[in-house]
């Protein structure tokens, strides 16, 4: 156990937690998002962002993208990843919820079948990508250098730990104030707390549906594009611990809680990087599902742990 590692450079490990959690904060909003509506685990929600990691691939290989490129063409590469990303990631979503869980839910099929229904999307669309991408890693250019900000008391803050760190709170702060503030984000709530009663009100519950699953691969897609920023590389089967760990995240914030699940996943970042030190790389995985169990030993709920039918102002 490497303690004096761990005290000894305390606030740079925490930092590199915090830019790691950020990704899994805002995959775990999708996650937060459909099961606060339809109380529905979309385990295919992973491979919506992995749909997003392959589709910066292909848009910053057709703009010629290089290692380190100059200021105006980086802005153009992110903002080019970023809206590519989110559109691919955010019609995938929403292509699942049409082709499969639509129909599943006027047949009132029972919840079980829901979640076997999303495990084998997401087999299918994985090994999809392995048969047509090929199944080793691929490499992305290293769009913005890794350079050092600013530091504080030692701690040195890069560039795509800060960038990181803001996209995830600011993109959070939007979907809060959406879900909380506007007519469409009212609708949500209605069919979250109370699906019948809010059709009768004159809400068509099948299009807020297609909103929550529309705005979960939204966020997948700038999730991917962090991704491809911070660590510069993607494959077939990206998703799957990621999508585990942001699962977990969701989770340990209050499933169904918005602001649960960036608290969720920037305390599992943390955790994991503190684990990681202290031991080893292969022990983080482990210490960020001993740390959920932990956890709702003692509140089942998650730490937070109010539904989205509930959110308030």
């Amino acid at each position: 156990m490497n303690f004096d590692e761990l005290f000894g450079h305390l606030g740079q490990h925490t930092v590199d937690g915090l830019a790691k959690g950020s990704i899994y904060a805002l995959v775990a909003l999708g996650y937060t998002l459909v099961y606060g509506v339809l109380r529905l685990i979309n385990f295919a929600h992973a491979e919506v962002f992995m749909v997003g990691t392959f589709t910066i691939v292909g848009v910053w290989s057709l703009m010629g993208a290089t290692d380190s490129p100059p200021l105006g063409t980086l802005i153009l590469l992110l903002v080019a990843g970023l809206l590519a990303a989110a559109a691919a990631s955010g019609l995938t979503a929403v292509a699942v919820e049409r082709v499969a869980y639509r129909r599943l839910r006027r047949m009132n099929a029972p919840p079980l079948i829901f979640l076997i229904t999303a495990i084998g999307l997401s087999l299918v669309m994985s090994e999809a990508f392995g048969l047509w991408q090929g199944r080793l890693v691929v490499g992305m250019p290293t769009v913005l250098e890794r350079r050092v900000v600013f530091s504080i008391a030692g701690t040195d803050v890069t560039n795509t730990q800060l960038l990181t760190v803001v996209a995830a709170l600011v993109m959070m702060a939007g979907l809060d104030m959406f879900i909380n503030r506007t007519r469409y984000g009212r609708g949500v709530r209605a069919v979250a707390q109370n699906p019948d009663t809010a059709a009768l009100m004159g809400v068509n519950k099948d299009r807020v549906i297609a909103l929550i699953f529309l705005l979960g691969g939204l966020l997948a897609g700038a999730a991917a594009l962090l991704w491809a920023v911070r660590y510069g590389n993607t494959k077939f089967n990206v998703g799957f611990i990621l999508g585990l760990k942001a699962f977990t995240a969701a989770v340990l914030g209050g499933i169904g809680n918005l602001r649960g699940a960036l608290l969720g996943g920037l305390l599992l970042g943390v955790v994991e990087v503190y684990a990681a030190t202290l031991t080893s790389s292969n022990w983080e995985d482990v210490a960020a599902f001993v740390v959920l169990v932990v956890v709702l030993l003692f509140r089942p709920t998650g730490l937070l742990g109010e539904s989205l039918g509930r959110a308030r102002a």
